[in-house]
């Protein structure tokens, strides 16, 4: 089994600064309340370190003095700077929550409305697990960034820089022993990066990877169960979740690493200036007000470096996310074509053609020969052509064509004389609609699966036309829910609604996918009578493998090894071409039912 699933190799050497500015144009609406939250945060820090300036005066004056009046005044003071810096850091908080669940809300819709635009092709190649862990943990991550890390990077780098000039002016000798440790500690934050940034990419895609099996195992759990396969899912899973686990070790190691050195370093040159200082008091070269102001100030400097190597974390583990977010972002959406949104009206006088149509699948191996070969083909205008071919001729790529699911590699498609993709895909797909062998349905109503924004007079219309009367059996009638992926319906009642889903907007071309193959010999009986009035009005491109269905078109167009090789009515490719008869002989009902 793969490390990842996803399709795309990351960057190996990439700027974590450069990726995450990518996110500016989401930030850039909230940027007053992210800036003055910064500003805001930034002041407290400093509030904060002028409480040692405080100890100092405390020490060296009234203590000294034996002054209690000085010592509570002192006191007043450390509680009016302390409260202040709490409410300030408080404000902060209160600043960035609204603003950043809005970029979140504001990323997400855009990444849901992509991942509407972009092509068939780019769905068949990527697991939905990992689109839904970019959808939800990656912006989840994003989102604790730009709260925390993104602000502390740069308040905490400013607390540091104000404090070390604190106390190099205290005393710059102790000063230098405190900067001791820089060094060391910028060269391992530099190896960390690259290493953790690494280990966070393979953690984030593990997630898809995982998001992707948990996926598949609940909607296929009637496979499952079906073939007693539970045990071989669940060690599939347990492998994945232990590759996960040890990549979090990794992660888990390399931060303690980083933590052991950020925070042992500077403890040590603290207790050296400790030590140092002590000394030179007792010598009388230092006073202690200073030493315990030094000291006070080193102090508060822990926690900003030694945040340093979290921050540093979940910085990677944004730029990893960010760069997830857009490798789905930069794939190349649907083309809007020339023309608006709305329909033209076009007289029907061409029907469907293809025109030299060729078809390869962009991943498929280079040489390889087309699904289709120069397909020509026209259905007229108002006509119902049945299309036959053996498993694998390309059928259904044939039809996915017309509504622009995949794109021609060569040739063109027209309706009614207009290239389709001279139209906007909204127009073409309110002049096409399809109705496809395997019914997807939505965790929603009937009703809903049904019109799918169509005009609610037409619903039940199109639930005669498909025979679909079963659903005002349902405990809600047609305001059922259905479950996900229709699975509470059977396999008919899901092709039914499928069909009426299809005819429901009485458009004028009409592509049927064996729309009845799930269906009982009566049901199918029922809908071909019903349908063939809706036919009459359409021009339809059906593909069959049963007679009964072929009976339901004026032409048949025979399509083999990826080319149309006879056109014809159905009794005249019975009686003149083997191949199609040897196709309709291996439905004996279907036949007896032509013969009669």
């Amino acid at each position: 089994m793969p490390t990842t699933l996803s399709p795309s190799e990351p960057a190996q050497d990439r700027s974590t600064v450069r990726t995450l500015l990518r996110l500016w144009p989401y930030v850039r609406p909230v940027r007053v309340r992210l800036f003055t939250a910064a500003f805001v945060a930034i002041l407290a820090s400093c509030i904060g370190l002028a409480i040692p300036l405080v100890l100092k005066w405390m020490v060296d004056g009234p203590i000294a003095d034996r002054d209690p009046a000085g010592v509570w005044l002192g006191a007043l003071y450390l509680l009016l700077l302390g409260l202040a810096e709490a409410l300030l850091f408080g404000f902060r908080r209160w600043l960035v929550a609204r603003p950043l669940s809005h970029v979140e809300a504001e990323m997400r819709a855009d990444l849901y409305g992509h991942l509407q635009r972009l092509p068939v092709a780019f769905h068949d190649r990527w697991p939905s697990g990992q689109l839904l862990s970019r959808g939800t943990t990656d912006l989840m991550l994003l989102r604790m960034f730009l709260a925390f890390p993104l602000t502390f990077l740069l308040v905490n780098g400013v607390t540091i820089v104000v404090g070390v000039i604190i106390m190099l002016v205290q005393d710059w000798t102790l000063g230098l022993v405190i900067l001791v440790p820089a060094v060391p500690v910028m060269v391992t934050c530099v190896v960390f990066e690259k290493k953790y940034s690494r280990a966070a990419r393979a953690a984030q895609d593990q997630v898809g990877d995982l998001t992707t099996v948990v996926e598949e195992s609940v909607l296929g759990i009637r496979v499952i169960k079906g073939f007693g396969r539970h045990r071989s899912q669940a060690r599939a899973f347990r492998a994945l979740s232990g590759r996960l686990r040890g990549t979090e070790l990794r992660k888990a190691r390399l931060l303690a690493t980083i933590l052991g050195v950020i925070v042992t370093l500077p403890e040590v040159a603290i207790g050296a200036a400790l030590v140092l200082g002590c000394v030179r008091v007792a010598d009388g070269e230092l006073s202690a007000g200073t030493l315990v102001a030094f000291l006070s100030t080193a102090l508060a400097l822990r926690w900003p470096v030694d945040s340093i190597g979290f921050l540093l974390a979940m910085s990677q583990e944004a730029a990893t996310a960010t760069e997830r977010y857009f490798e789905v972002m930069d794939a190349v959406p649907e083309s809007g074509a020339a023309g608006g949104g709305s329909r033209r009206p076009v007289p029907r006088v061409e029907g469907l053609r293809f025109e030299n149509v060729t078809f390869r699948y962009p991943d498929a191996p280079p040489g390889s020969p087309p699904v289709l070969d120069r397909i020509d083909l026209h259905v007229r205008p108002g006509e119902s052509m049945a299309l036959v071919g053996a498993t694998g001729s390309g059928k259904t790529t044939l039809t996915a064509l017309v509504p622009r699911l995949h794109e021609v590699t060569s040739g063109r498609i027209t309706l009614d004389g207009v290239d389709i993709t001279a139209m906007s895909r909204k127009e073409l797909r309110s002049r096409v609609a399809v109705a496809f062998e395997e019914p997807t349905l939505f965790s929603a109503t009937v009703r809903e699966n049904v019109l799918m924004g169509a005009d609610e007079d037409e619903l039940e219309r199109a639930l005669g036309v498909a025979q679909a009367d079963f659903v005002h059996a349902l405990p809600d009638g047609v305001d059922t829910q259905v479950g996900e992926q229709g699975l509470s319906l059977s396999g008919g009642q899901r092709q039914r609604l499928a069909l009426a889903r299809a005819v429901v907007g009485r458009p004028d071309f009409l592509v049927l996918d064996d729309p009845l193959s799930a269906l009982d010999v009566h049901t199918e009986a029922a809908v071909e009578a019903a349908l063939r009035r809706v036919l009459a009005d359409t021009t339809a491109l059906i593909v069959a493998h049963r007679p009964s269905t072929v009976l339901l078109a004026d032409r048949v167009a025979l399509l083999s090894g990826g080319r149309i090789t006879a056109v014809g009515t159905h009794h005249e490719l019975l009686r003149g071409n083997p191949e199609y008869a040897h196709l309709m002989a291996a439905d004996p009902a279907g036949e007896r039912e032509v013969k009669r």
